[in-house]
């Protein structure tokens, strides 16, 4: 007999949920504890997981009570949890992992465990192993992350909007309303299968122009001044974006072997990933140490271990050694954008109490793999001493109708590859052709009858101008010409010999123009009176 009250239908599908939970009485599950996961298999077939231990009787109404409520906080997350009562293998965060456990780990399956991502601010935890203990012991590190991303969410005032909302438990009460409002119970079979076959698609992230670089915890931090001439640590450090900025850190000299920011491991201990959200991390190698000492002089250290700032006392004053005052990355990447390798070097020096302020230097470089870096003479106006940045076109053809002597002797003069444009900035990119200024080749020569014409000069000027700012003006140039001058020799008789004087002139013109401050056009006023303003005079 079935209870009073009930449909038919309600009936089968009880006595079918007892038979299901029989069997599960026999199959002990392996469930996650904190996971919304035993409620949605409701319309599933199979075995039906049990959050119970083995033999002990279901409560009553436990289908119908509220789902747990979903934990927000980072330090009691944990994903790699999947074994109740059980350390999983490599799983740091797993609450019932002991100190043995920690010792036969290799390493952090899940090394960083963070909200969402969606906040400005947020936090994180950081899980790694100390293989210096003994035996080896986990290091457990809450730190605030905040997102390089200025479309973030800084404050929320609707926090249930963060979670999925409870779904209605169907019971005996509401079982026909349940029917009516819904469409039925259908299984998706198909939704599973293509996640599961994403899951299966190998990521093709690379990074890209202007995209920060990740690390192993967050980003790779390039210092800068943003608002003011302060430092500000939380910048991140672009993708292909050459910099090279320098910033003032406030500093309490006493307290200096604390500051994160003027230690070695600050700059050198992140990892960068490869590429985005990739689990290969390219470690950051030190290359070379300079030490700076209070005169001025540069001492290079043989060794690259990492030092730590130490604060002396020299009698009244405090002095603060081995304070980064230098920072140059210098990262290789390949052309489908990833990165392959990271070189950092630093110039160490000795702080006292009367630099401080401390001024900071950072740089930092890409370099393609497999190529080599092209010196630059300015950047942008060319700097006075370097050279002037120029390259040519290869031409397909003869050489110029022209005698052996001759020849030779205008080879001398143009020398090897002689070039066709000449850049307009010290920093011109190769690639920008139409932005390069042309050489204008002019040939002056004196026709004699029965002579032989033979270069004897070549004359190049150089015009250049002031170009920018009235304040930080760039040299730019805008002109260049060749000028060969050729002169009428006599042939000589075979075998006499003949010196010849063959010259070579640069000359740079100074071409701008006088300067004018510019100023913006008066605004025009456009005032209407009302009729009776000059009443009753008018």
């Amino acid at each position: 007999m079935r209870p009073r009250g009930l449909p038919p239908l309600l009936v089968v599908l009880l006595s079918c949920w007892a038979s299901v939970s029989a069997q599960t009485e026999a199959t002990p599950a392996v469930t996650t504890e904190g996971l919304n996961s035993t409620e949605a298999t409701l319309a599933t077939f199979g075995p039906f997981p049990s959050t119970r231990p083995p033999g002990t009787p279901r409560a009553p109404g436990s289908s119908s009570g509220p789902r747990p409520t979903p934990v927000t906080d980072v330090a009691a997350l944990c994903v790699c949890d999947l074994s109740p009562a059980q350390c999983d293998v490599n799983c740091c965060c797993d609450p019932d992992c002991s100190s043995v456990d920690f010792s036969v780990f290799s390493a952090c399956s899940v090394p960083v465990v963070t909200g969402d991502s969606q906040f400005c601010s947020q936090k994180a935890v950081i899980y790694s192993l100390n293989f210096t203990a003994n035996p080896p012991q986990r290091v457990f590190k809450l730190v605030e992350q905040i997102s390089p991303s200025i479309f973030c969410i800084h404050i929320t005032n609707y926090k249930p909007a963060l979670s999925f909302i409870n779904p209605e438990v169907p019971d005996e009460n509401n079982f026909d309303t349940l029917m009516k409002t819904s469409d039925g119970f259908t299984l998706n079979a198909e939704s599973d299968i293509s996640f599961t076959t994403k899951l299966d698609i190998p990521t093709t992230a690379k990074y890209k122009y202007g995209v920060p670089l990740q690390t192993s915890d967050s980003f790779l931090r390039f210092p800068s001044s943003l608002t003011s001439s302060l430092c500000t640590d939380n910048n991140p450090a672009a993708f292909l974006v050459n910099q090279a900025v320098r910033c003032t850190r406030k500093i309490n000299l006493e307290q200096c072997e604390e500051i994160e920011a003027l230690s070695m491991a600050f700059y050198s201990s992140p990892e960068i990933l490869r590429a985005p959200d990739s689990r290969t991390k390219v470690p950051i190698t030190v290359q070379s140490v300079l030490i700076q000492s209070l005169n001025k002089t540069l001492t290079r250290r043989e060794d690259t271990d990492v030092l730590q700032p130490a604060l002396v006392n020299a009698g009244h004053f405090h002095l603060c050694m081995n304070v980064v005052l230098e920072v140059k990355y210098s990262l290789t990447y390949t052309d489908r954008g990833e990165v392959t390798k990271a070189d950092l070097s630093f110039l160490l020096g000795t702080v006292s109490s009367v630099v401080v302020p401390l001024q900071q230097k950072f740089e930092i470089h890409f370099l393609q793999e497999n190529t080599k870096p092209v010196p630059l003479s300015g950047n942008p106006g060319y700097v006075v001493g370097l050279p002037l940045a120029a390259g040519f076109r290869p031409h397909k053809g003869g050489a110029l109708p022209c005698r052996l002597v001759a020849q030779k002797v205008k080879n001398l003069l143009w020398g090897q590859g002689f070039p066709d444009y000449v850049a307009p900035f010290g920093n011109s990119q190769a690639q920008d052709v139409l932005d390069w200024v042309p050489i204008h080749f002019i040939t002056q020569s004196f026709n004699r009858k029965d002579s032989c014409q033979l270069p004897g000069a070549l004359v190049i000027e150089v015009k250049w101008t002031k170009y920018g700012s009235l304040l930080n003006p760039q040299a730019k140039i805008v002109n260049v010409t060749a000028n060969l001058i050729s002169s009428s020799f006599p042939e000589a008789s075979s075998g006499n010999e003949r010196t010849i004087l063959i010259s070579t002139a640069v000359t740079f013109v100074d071409v701008s123009a006088p300067a004018e401050a510019g100023f913006r056009a008066p605004p025009a006023i456009n005032a209407r009176l009302p009729f009776n303003f000059f009443f009753p005079f008018v």
